[in-house]
């Protein structure tokens, strides 16, 4: 008797995932007549999130941050500059979003995703306009020399929300950045204090020991997807795939706007839209802020 039941099973379960396949939209709205979504979420729950700092040794600071499947990697190198004429007291950021063909079946290896230098910008942006680093931080002699963070993201398993997971990865490998130990020399250069030809070398000392960054307001963020009358937040890559309409809020974490990114869709995005946006924004960020705290209470108890 089970064998039938077995082959019933296999044969409803084929025509679910071919329905699926042709007429997807049709079997999104199913979902969403029962307020449930595909993967079994309610519409406005987000996935779960975790975060680990630490994960790239010989980087000043780093992290790996998953929401859902979408799994990304930041790490973040520190090298001496000469600070620029106008900005003779400020380091520099420098932000790049990578997407190598392991992340996703429509990224072709040897060339560049579409999505690459449009994440890149909108980082860059969020992150200058926050006003969550002050760049006279990075200062180490004015006009003389001066810290370029180098922040590369790597996303390694593309599964929606990319901007999202890859803010978030960025703020909290900025959150584990340590800022090295330097002298001054003889010469004028910037030496390590870490080294022992460094400590032989140095005549002045500029950081007397390691630090870590001073974060003032940290921008957090939460993609909605927007069909006809339903928001749904946090989308995985296939839904973000069926609906068009997709709407990025990001939020300092005094709940402040930082930006609304919107990058077109058939869907108007209404006030009244925008605003449960927003409220849902604010939940998100609370949750995100306290998994960041998590991550540095453990990073500090180890």
């Amino acid at each position: 008797m089970s064998v039938p039941n077995a082959t019933e099973d296999l044969s409803s379960e084929v025509e679910v995932d071919a329905f699926r396949r042709l007429f997807p939209v049709r079997y999104f709205e199913r979902h969403l007549s029962e307020s449930i979504r595909p993967d079994g979420r309610p519409l406005k729950e987000a996935r779960d999130t975790s975060i680990f700092l630490g994960s790239v040794a010989s980087a000043n600071g780093s992290a790996l941050v998953k929401i859902g499947s979408t799994t990304m990697l930041t790490a973040i190198k520190l090298e001496v500059m000469t600070p620029s004429l106008e900005t003779p007291d400020e380091g520099c950021l420098a932000i790049d979003f990578h997407m190598p063909a392991i992340c996703s079946p429509i990224v072709r290896p040897g060339r560049p995703a579409e999505a690459e230098p449009v994440v890149s910008k909108q980082l860059s942006d969020t992150i200058s306009s926050s006003g969550m680093i002050d760049l006279k931080e990075l200062s180490l002699v004015s006009g003389k020399a001066a810290w370029m963070a180098y922040l590369d993201i790597y996303c390694l398993d593309a599964d929606g929300a990319l901007f999202d997971t890859a803010l978030l990865s960025a703020v909290a490998a900025l959150s584990h950045v340590k800022i090295p130990a330097v002298a001054m020399n003889d010469d004028g250069k910037i030496v390590l204090m870490s080294d022992e030809d460094g400590k032989k070398q140095a005549n002045e000392q500029v950081n007397k020991e390691k630090r870590k960054l001073t974060l003032k307001s940290i921008p957090l963020s939460l993609t909605c997807i927007l069909h006809k009358s339903y928001i749904l937040a946090d989308p995985t890559a296939e839904e973000e795939s069926i609906i068009e309409t997709h709407v990025t809020i990001v939020l300092d974490t005094h709940g402040q706007l930082v930006s609304l990114y919107k990058p077109g869709g058939p869907v108007l995005a209404y006030t009244s839209a925008i605003q449960d946006c927003v409220a849902l924004t604010r939940q998100r960020v609370k949750e995100l802020k306290s998994f960041l705290d998590e991550a540095n209470s453990a990073m500090e108890v180890e």
